[in-house]
């Protein structure tokens, strides 16, 4: 047997998946996370499913693949390491002056998230390189002495260097670097290789974030690391990165800030492998865990990729209140909507859901762990949409009377009854979902309508038909272990890195070698990262892009170009494939204006191989196991609707809405109206009959 083992630590739940590659056979467990002590979580789920598999830890040699919330969190949070910052002779503000944007024109008192590194540990050098690159003034031994002695009287756990044109040489970064790592003996980053692009407020966030969650998963990997070999584990350990890709925990310690989208990122190819499985050209992906939902557009068999993502925002919404950290990442839009999502009355009298959260601790009201406030999954339980005594199998049941008295709270003032109430926050959380998700297909410039759903997440499959009813959706896929789906995406992730170095030019006017040796830089970090996860040199595979612009805009769009070991396209067909793709962004493009490329990138990967989990059987009827009182919306009457085991459930077993179909991590909740079939692998296949008033725009 070839056993491979996933972790993903949520903000509420860490999830562990076992998958025999040879068979098919797939474990699964869950277990709150622990978020002072996050292995004390994984050392729970893993021993949990070790034994619930029969497997020993000597079984396990394969890599073992690991998503994690622990970067994001450190930041939203603000809960990261003691960082310094070390930057260039006058240019000790640029994190307070960030880039002068108001990211909301007519608020008095705008808010932005305190920078990772605060001012008084922000420490200027006498260095300077040119915008060409050339080193004009070094830094000089005796003021890197006195730079070191003021870091150290600060008390740094680790430096992020960031001078100004470090993206075109890093010679000083480097030469400061090495010094202040033998002398300090603390993490060290430097932001020509954090991110070496243009723009110095996002480049030295970048590198600042980067080195202030530096203390936060190093000592974790390193913890984690020697627990797995005490056990007997003999695989090494590989992090999801925010693109998609694994790589080896030591790049994952020395570049956290690539993990800042880890688990999200984790589900997205999750729903990547679905759709090629299924042969869906576009698939919209919901995964609502317990503390935030996340929604993915997968086109062609891939989601997209951005090379910005903003983080910590100090109001969830408003675009700019963050930090615009510049790692690619996977394109989804995340809110604060999930089984933990906190409900209350507003200062208007009226009821609002998250996006604050319950988190792990202490858990919603029925969790029975001193929460008091209503969560989503509170109303879901008065609601009868999950059974209280069967959540988690039954190893952790809940208070039906504290989820009652919770939702019972919080009607007295709006007027309502805990019943009421609690089909309200349901009825709001599924708003705020499904207008989060229409609005990153707007982003995308695709209409949603008619989209299949893919649900996933510990929430995803209670939520998820009413969710896809306000998108106009006439079908949802519930994957079987849908709970820990994203955990399971990590075993099917291809071993990957994106790089990217600006270096402006008009396209017309590249110097071949020049660009050439910039990309022979790229090649080889791209294999040296890839080798660290155990890639052989043969399976490398190269992946080419632009971050263009017509000369004189101020922003980029990103191009891919083809792949190979060398450059794959020429001037005409770059050109070509830009105004493409700036016609469809813009609706236009513009005559007698050259093109200039600001950032080139690549990507360098190894294809993963095919998992075809086990079938399930075929033959076995719809029957249910037993029945129970649900409401599925407000005003409306209590329905005795069928309880279904998904195990009882074989392939092409058919039965109608309104129902529940249970299993240990999730409840699937089927609502009226909806029929549902068993796929070959188990999954779960609503649809239901869309009226004859549904406009539907949108393929699926």
């Amino acid at each position: 047997m070839d056993w491979r083992l996933a972790v993903d630590i949520g903000g509420t739940f860490t999830d562990v998946v076992l998958l025999d590659a040879d068979t098919g056979r797939v474990v699964v467990d869950k277990t709150l996370t622990t978020p002072a002590a996050p292995l004390d979580g994984v050392r729970t789920g893993v021993q949990q499913l070790l034994t619930k598999a029969g497997v020993t830890p000597q079984e396990i040699t394969a890599p073992i693949v690991h998503a994690t919330t622990l970067i994001t969190n450190a930041l939203i949070e603000g809960k990261t390491g003691r960082a310094g910052l070390v930057t260039t002779t006058g240019f000790g503000d640029t994190l307070l002056i960030r880039d002068e944007h108001r990211y909301d024109m007519y608020d008095l008192q705008i808010e932005f998230a305190a920078p990772p590194i605060p001012r008084d540990r922000t420490f200027e050098l006498d260095e300077r390189v040119s915008a060409d690159g050339v080193v004009l003034v070094d830094p000089d031994e005796a003021k890197m002495e006195v730079l070191a002695n003021q870091l150290e009287a600060a008390k740094v756990e680790s430096v992020a260097i960031c001078f100004l044109n470090s993206y075109v040489s890093g010679t000083n970064e480097q030469k400061v670097a090495e010094f202040l790592r033998t002398r300090l003996k603390v993490p060290v980053c430097v932001s020509s290789d954090i991110s070496p692009q243009i723009r110095e407020y996002p480049r030295m966030i970048t590198a600042a974030c980067n080195a202030a969650t530096m203390p936060v998963i190093g000592p974790y990997l390193e913890e984690l690391q020697l627990w797995l070999a005490s056990e007997g584990f003999g695989g090494s350990v590989l992090m999801m990165l925010s693109n998609g890709g694994v790589v080896s925990a030591d790049d994952a310690a020395a570049a956290p800030i690539r993990l800042v989208e880890s688990g999200p990122a984790a589900g997205a190819l999750a729903g990547s492998w679905f759709a090629k499985r299924m042969q869906m050209d576009r698939l919209l992906c919901f995964d609502m865990g317990g503390t935030t939902a996340k929604a993915c557009l997968i086109e062609d068999g891939e989601p997209d990729l951005t090379n910005t993502f903003e983080v910590a925002r100090a109001y969830r919404f408003k675009k700019g209140s963050g930090f615009p950290v510049s790692v690619p990442s996977v394109d989804l839009v995340e809110i604060g909507a999930g089984g933990g999502s906190l409900a209350r009355v507003d200062q208007f009298g009226l009821l609002k859901v998250g996006p604050e959260s319950s988190g792990a601790e202490p858990g919603p009201s029925s969790y029975g762990r001193g929460g008091t406030e209503p969560a989503v999954t509170d109303a879901d339980v008065v609601l009868g949409l999950l059974d209280p005594a069967a959540f988690l199998g039954g190893d952790m049941p809940l208070d039906p009377s504290l989820a009652e008295a919770a939702c019972a709270r919080v009607g007295d003032g709006l007027g309502l009854s805990a019943l009421d109430t609690a089909a309200g926050i349901h009825e709001i959380v599924n708003q705020n979902m499904a207008a989060a998700a229409r609005m990153h297909g707007v982003e995308q410039g695709i209409d949603l309508r008619g989209i299949s759903v893919l649900a996933f997440g510990g929430a995803g499959p209670v939520h998820a038909c009413g969710v896809a009813e306000l998108l106009e959706s006439d079908r949802v896929i519930f994957p079987i272990n849908a709970s820990v789906l994203s955990a399971f995406g990590t075993l099917v992730s291809p071993v990957r890195i994106d790089l990217g170095r600006s270096m402006p030019r008009r396209l017309d006017s590249v110097d071949e070698p020049e660009r050439d040796e910039l990309l022979d830089r790229l090649r080889a970090e791209g294999r040296r990262v890839l080798a660290a996860a155990g890639v052989p040199n043969d399976e490398v595979v190269f992946r080419y892009g632009i971050d263009a612009r017509y000369a004189g805009q101020g922003n980029e769009i990103t191009i891919w170009l083809g792949e190979g070991d060398e450059w794959p396209a020429d001037d005409t067909a770059a050109a070509n494939a830009f105004e493409k793709d700036y016609r469809e962004i813009y609706g236009m493009t513009i005559p007698d204006v050259g093109i200039e490329v600001v950032t080139w990138r690549l990507s360098a990967f190894a294809t993963s191989e095919m998992v075809e989990p086990d079938p399930v059987a075929s033959g076995v009827g719809a029957e249910p196991s037993g029945s129970r009182l649900m409401l599925f919306d407000r005003n409306a009457e209590q329905i005795e609707a069928p309880v279904y085991q998904r195990s009882d459930l074989g392939a092409g077993a058919v039965f109608a809405g309104p129902a529940v179909v249970e299993e240990r991590e999730t409840t699937a909740v089927i609502r009226p109206g909806w029929t549902v079939e068993v796929a070959v692998d188990g999954s779960l296949v609503a649809t239901r009959q869309l009226s004859k008033s549904d406009s539907v725009g949108g393929t699926s």
